[in-house]
């Protein structure tokens, strides 16, 4: 059953299902289940736009800064100042609430981005390197040059930034490419979202490798422990999500003990959870087929279903094997998806983009190296690296573009490649110890990130206008 349908007929509201091959059905009377599978069906339909998600967060950026500037801050800091933590026994473990939003529940974000990589990895565009290799090349590109150019800007010790500007946050740009309607090709945006993706799996590494603190032996051996048992789950086909959540909350603890940056724990938690349906699906035709007849056996018209005791247990295995159909992986990005788009990150926005400028030296911001070296590699660097990759490897013969996917495009795709906020922020915050150096790095990436989004938005509109008006010539 695809679709909910619901009307009145007759002065009676009749609820019919509509499947795959247009058959309606009414299977529903009572008009408080039908209200509420309506409303459900408008909920999932807002939590599934990803503009609406983006604009969340993005007002949760702009409300932050509208905050960090008035009375109300010194409250707002008193209040991410403040320890979370829990004690048992004699054992105590507490973390301010700023490094429970950006250590604890940003976990749970990159949980979400280690599932899309494996999807993608597993029957999306990674999964054929041919016609993945283009805008994966391009990330690459739109990489290196946003490094080089803040290198260029930044020596010493504020070279430690240099990755502060090669991160694409694909949150806010396929939202703000959204805006552009059937002006961008769907292939374009394909294109785009591979990018991202390969751009996601970059700045993963660089955090990994060059963002940590001195590791701790101990807990990097519990950590490599952890992740054994993890492989122990999937190879034992375990198919139910609580063991993994279990031990991937273990995993969290000992990485965040380690030394090693605690948020990768969702990424490698997510390459464990099973890609496939523990149910054996060839056979759950003819399973379905036995059971439905059994509940029709079973179903006595003229009883109350309370008392069909043998019907609703029928019912109650049929619903418990039907929801092991989907994979877990898929479970997983059920579950928390809506938590991370409309909570986590506007969370993680607002209590990051606090930028105080009452009483800041804003020539001294301005021409800081590091907002020079941040604003110049998003706005600059991306462009430049993603542009030139791509068309380099067009014109060599390596690839082709993809179908309907243009010059005009691609250019649009780098300028939108500069849009970095979650994981720029993220990296501005391990880098720089000092905090009037985060301070200049988070607003050059809030300065880049609109730049990149007004400049893209007006180039796409301008260029379509361009070429309509030499069609119309022509």
């Amino acid at each position: 059953m695809s679709d909910i349908l619901a009307h009145e007929e007759n002065g009676a509201l009749v609820t019919e299902f509509e499947d795959s091959e247009g058959n309606r059905e009414s299977i529903i009377d009572d008009p408080a289940v039908i209200r509420r599978l309506h409303q459900r069906s408008v909920f999932e339909g807002i939590t599934s736009n990803g503009t609406i998600a983006a604009a969340v967060m993005v007002f949760a950026a702009i409300l932050a800064v509208i905050v960090a500037n008035s009375p109300a801050h010194k409250y707002v800091i008193k209040v991410l100042e403040t320890p979370v933590g829990l004690m048992i026994g004699s054992f105590s473990f507490s973390i301010s609430f700023e490094e429970f939003v950006n250590d604890g529940l940003m976990s749970i974000f990159f949980l979400l981005v280690g599932i899309e990589l494996k999807y993608e990895m597993t029957v999306g565009q990674l999964r054929k390197p041919r016609q993945a290799a283009l805008p994966m090349l391009a990330a690459v590109g739109g990489v290196a040059v946003p490094a080089l150019i803040y290198l260029l800007l930044n020596q010493g010790s504020t070279a430690s930034g240099w990755a502060i500007p090669i991160a694409t946050d694909i949150a806010f740009a396929l939202g703000v490419m959204s805006l552009l309607g059937d002006r961008i090709a769907p292939e374009t945006k394909v294109f785009f979202q591979t990018l991202a993706i390969a751009d996601d799996i970059l700045a993963i590494v660089v955090l990994a490798s060059c963002y940590g603190q001195t590791p701790y032996v101990s807990w990097v051996a519990a950590s490599v422990g952890t992740v054994l048992i993890l492989a122990l789950l999937q190879n034992a086909r375990v198919y139910t999500l609580k063991p993994y959540a279990a031990v991937g909350l273990l995993l969290w603890v000992c990485m965040y003990n380690s030394g090693i940056h605690a948020t990768l724990a969702g990424v490698i938690l997510a390459f464990f959870l099973p890609v496939k349906s523990d149910i054996r699906l060839t056979a759950l035709h003819d399973w379905l087929d036995k059971w439905t007849e059994a509940l029709v056996n079973d179903y006595n018209d003229e009883s109350h279903v309370l008392g069909q005791h043998d019907f609703t247990d029928d019912a109650n295995i049929v619903e418990r094997v039907m929801h092991h159909v989907t994979p877990p992986l898929q479970r997983a990005e059920r579950n928390i998806s809506v938590l991370v788009n409309f909570v986590i990150l506007p969370l993680f926005a607002f209590v990051n983009a606090q930028v105080r400028l009452v009483g800041a030296d804003i020539g001294a911001i301005v021409t800081n190296s590091v907002t020079l070296g941040a604003y110049l590699g998003a706005v600059l660097g991306k462009p430049v690296g993603i542009i030139l990759v791509t068309f380099g490897l067009v014109k060599i013969g390596f690839a082709k573009l993809p179908k309907h996917v243009d010059a005009m495009q691609i250019i649009a795709v780098g300028i939108m490649g500069g849009l970095g906020f979650t994981m720029s922020i993220l990296i501005a915050g391990l880098a720089f110890p000092e905090p009037e150096l985060v301070m200049a790095a988070k607003c050059a990436i809030l300065a880049g990130s609109v730049t990149s989004a007004t400049v893209g938005l007006a180039f796409v509109r301008i260029a379509d206008a361009v070429l309509s008006g030499m069609k119309k010539e022509g």
